[in-house]
């Protein structure tokens, strides 16, 4: 073959080798986002900001903490993701409501979060009171038991739960899930310890999670609203009060 057909022929080959892809593009195609179900990067894209790049940290729930994760259920999880949490800057993230999410990639986060951050013995033998509020509690005894158990950490020199600017962007869910499953990112203790020095007190009764959440909720002006977005059937943690 003579030199200067085979140089023709070689540069032909290399054209229609390269017709493929274009310089610079990757070999194979970057997936759709709605195609993207991988934890880590589906958790750093819609959650990190407020929830903390490894799930502590952040200004929002510490999702991290297997008592949170043993607290709530899938189904609670599923809501709170898809349609967002009223009275919280939670929005919404499934497409269903409006989000960018497909229905695939809620479930690839609860599953990564339970494959992450959840342990079965989360509460050791320790029954915690239930997820979701059903009743209203009493706000009158509410108050005496935050003065007994919350206001020597919650003074006016740190972060002042009755203040209603802070109550104006948590819900009483919020507020709830806090007093019993803690945040071990910021050293808030759970219900079990709620003494001022972290030591092991008398862990606060079911009946007292509901006062205090009732006091707070009417200092904000919404006592109601505990009862009137709980349904009582669902959830991990004390069945029959749950969410």
């Amino acid at each position: 073959m003579r030199p200067a057909v085979a140089l023709i022929l070689f540069s032909a080959a290399g054209l229609l080798g390269g017709c493929g892809r274009a310089p610079g593009y990757p070999p194979n195609p970057m997936p759709r986002p709605s195609e993207v179900t991988d934890f880590s990067t589906l958790y750093k894209e819609n959650c990190a900001a407020c929830h903390g790049v490894n799930g502590q940290d952040g200004p929002a729930t510490d999702l991290a903490n297997p008592e949170y994760q043993g607290l709530a259920d899938d189904a609670t999880l599923r809501k709170w993701i898809s349609g967002g949490m009223p009275g919280t800057e939670m929005p919404a993230f499934a497409q269903t409501a409006g989000g960018m999410l497909t229905d695939a990639q809620v479930d690839a986060l609860i599953a990564g979060m339970r494959r992450e951050w959840k342990r079965p013995d989360a509460f050791g033998a320790a029954a915690p009171p239930a997820y979701a509020q059903s009743e209203a509690g009493d706000a009158q005894r509410g108050k005496a038991s935050y003065e007994a158990h919350c206001a020597g950490c919650h003074a006016a020199k740190h972060q002042q739960l009755t203040d209603r600017n802070y109550l104006a962007l948590v819900s009483d869910q919020a507020l709830r899930t806090v007093t019993i499953a803690g945040r071990p990112d910021i050293g808030q203790p759970d219900w079990r310890h709620d003494s001022p020095d972290g030591k092991a007190t008398t862990p606060l009764t079911a009946q007292e999670v509901d006062d205090i959440v009732s006091y707070l909720s009417s200092v904000r002006g919404g006592a109601a609203e505990s009862a009137a977005h709980a349904t009582p059937g669902a959830g991990a943690a004390g069945a029959k009060r749950e969410r």
